[in-house]
């Protein structure tokens, strides 16, 4: 027997496969196959000049109920909600709650739902703060940050995807280096889904020229210099002329929690209760 394989990064052990993932899991089950790889890379070309709101219209009729949407309300995640509240207000969309995230992120939720009558889905993981800090002998966020990612944002974002086809992403390929590469359509390694980045082309400004055109809400610890917000251990302020992403995981070279990464990881297993 070979040695269980690490996932990248030192984001802690996967374990063997003990189902189908993500769009496997579906009915019908999608899976990347040469013909829908070579589609997908034909229509991303195709929509690589198009406006986002063309972009998610092809997505909801393209997968109809079985795409989705992940947030974490930034100012990307707040424009397209804005668009998809006009286009299909009926998408799950979900949140991935880690339990860390700042009191005025969560309010967004109940912003969204007035604004927009969309009900965010927040996703916890297995084990409450209290519980996760008690089994690692404190907060592992400190130690051991690409862990406490994996267990309370990729595992969770893991289950949400079963049984789904598509998802839509926030990103825009000038954040980072690894976002660099996102095509707008492109099949996702990692959560096992087509995964579909309607601002990735965009800049920052044309993101919050958006907001301020249509008055969309936002979180206000932007205008406390606040670029990027994660959760709340592993984010600060961020001062003039620094990168947009310099106030995630400070101190480290961490840039990414791992959900938009390039890499494709080992399966694991998903528990059906998170």
């Amino acid at each position: 027997m070979t040695d269980r394989p690490r996932i990248l990064h030192g984001q802690g052990d996967w374990e063997e496969p003990n189902g189908p993932r993500g769009s496997q899991a579906a009915d019908p089950p999608l899976y990347p196959t040469p013909e829908l790889l070579d589609d997908l890379k034909q229509w991303s070309d195709r929509l690589e000049a198009a406006k986002p709101e063309e972009i998610l219209t092809w997505a909801v009729e393209r997968f109809g109920d079985k795409f989705t949407m992940a947030t974490a309300f930034g100012p990307e995640g707040m424009v397209i909600l804005d668009m998809l509240s006009r286009i299909s207000p009926s998408t799950y969309v979900f949140n991935l709650d880690t339990g860390y995230q700042f009191k005025e992120t969560l309010e967004l939720r109940d912003k969204v739902l007035e604004r927009y009558g969309i009900a965010v889905d927040l996703l916890t993981p297995e084990h409450t703060v209290e519980e996760y800090e008690s089994i690692h002998g404190g907060p592992l966020y400190k130690t051991n940050p690409n862990q406490c990612c994996f267990d309370r944002k990729l595992k969770v974002l893991s289950n949400a995807a079963l049984g789904r086809h598509a998802w839509a992403s926030a990103i825009r390929r000038d954040q980072s280096p690894d976002r660099a590469r996102a095509p707008i359509i492109g099949w996702d390694r990692k959560f096992h889904l087509v995964k579909i980045s309607p601002l990735a082309n965009w800049t920052k400004k044309l993101v919050w020229n958006r907001i301020f055109d249509r008055s969309i809400p936002y979180n206000p610890l932007h205008d406390q210099d606040y670029k990027s917000i994660g959760c709340w251990p592993c984010t600060r302020a961020t001062a003039d002329g620094e990168d947009e992403r310099a106030g995630r995981w400070s101190g480290t070279e961490k840039k990414e929690c791992g959900l938009h990464t390039d890499e494709e990881p080992p399966q694991a297993p998903i528990n059906p209760n998170l």
